[in-house]
């Protein structure tokens, strides 16, 4: 199948008043457990290779490209994208590999280097057909540098995408990344008047530590894409343990890994299901 445009994937799904899944790709495994969950469901699935996995692995070729052929090759509606990218040559590589969507952070940068730099990507990566998510305001937890208590301003969020053109926009209403407790609370109100005020789908990042009714209020209140990391990553490495735990002999890496993928997998599509329900 043909990798779908994070554009029309969101536009859809906003209109449609469902939430979308954008879910990291680390390893191979995970891209192989979430295109399953994606052909289990029937549901569109966002595949997100960060610049810190790109970091991990060193480049983004091996990992960009094995992800592109799992979702091409796969029955369901996959969008391959490169997440929280702070690196315009990383941009242009993820689109040469063809990458369907991008995101570019330049939610550290002043606020007016950030709208310009934005402008610039947005404009190549739509004369390649290439989406593109930004962020403004800050969410909590990455990497040390954004406060908690940060939120985005509904006016100031209208401009930016009128001066950026960006396709969608990652808000910051609550979340913080990286929570291993699902333990955060949305502001609900922010939500409703961001959604009115700003023509593109709204973005939620750091929504491992949303529980699964904040996520739903969140989409009732107007979020469109869900991105869901850290969660997945403790179901997948819980696995791994139980495997290890269960064998103290065990070195086949496919005997421990395989329960991963396959957990990953699970929990994959029932929060793909969630968030298309609600």
């Amino acid at each position: 199948m043909t990798l779908a445009s994070l554009d029309a994937v969101l536009t859809r799904a906003r209109a449609d008043g469902r939430g979308v899944g954008a879910f990291n790709v680390i390893q191979l495994e995970h891209a192989h457990g979430l295109v399953a969950a994606a052909e289990r469901t029937g549901l569109s699935v966002v595949l997100q290779i960060s610049e810190n996995a790109v970091r991990y692995h060193g480049s983004l070729v091996g990992i960009g490209t094995a992800t592109r052929a799992l979702a091409e090759a796969s029955t369901a509606t996959c969008v391959v994208h490169l997440d929280h990218a702070t690196d315009p040559e990383l941009v242009r590589q993820a689109v040469d590999l063809g990458f369907t969507s991008v995101m570019f952070d330049g939610s550290t940068l002043p606020d007016a280097q950030n709208r310009d730099l934005t402008a610039e990507v947005v404009s190549r990566c739509h004369r390649a057909g290439v989406s593109v998510e930004a962020e403004l305001g800050e969410v909590g937890g990455k990497d040390g540098v954004h406060a908690p208590g940060a939120r985005t301003d509904p006016d100031d969020a209208a401009a930016f995408v009128a001066d950026t053109g960006v396709d969608a926009l990652a808000v910051a209403v609550g979340s913080s990344h990286a929570m291993t407790e699902r333990s955060a609370s949305l502001d609900l109100e922010l939500i409703a008047r961001l959604r009115a005020a700003v023509p593109v789908p709204l973005v939620l990042h750091g929504s491992s530590g949303v529980p699964d009714a904040e996520i739903v209020r969140g989409l009732r209140a107007g979020l469109t894409k869900i991105n869901i990391a850290t969660h997945l990553n403790a179901v997948f490495t819980d696995a791994v343990r139980s495997a290890l735990a269960a064998d103290e002999r065990l070195v086949d890496t496919r005997r421990y890994l395989g329960p991963g993928r396959d957990a990953l997998r699970d929990e994959a599509a029932r929060l793909l299901e969630l968030l298309a329900r609600n």
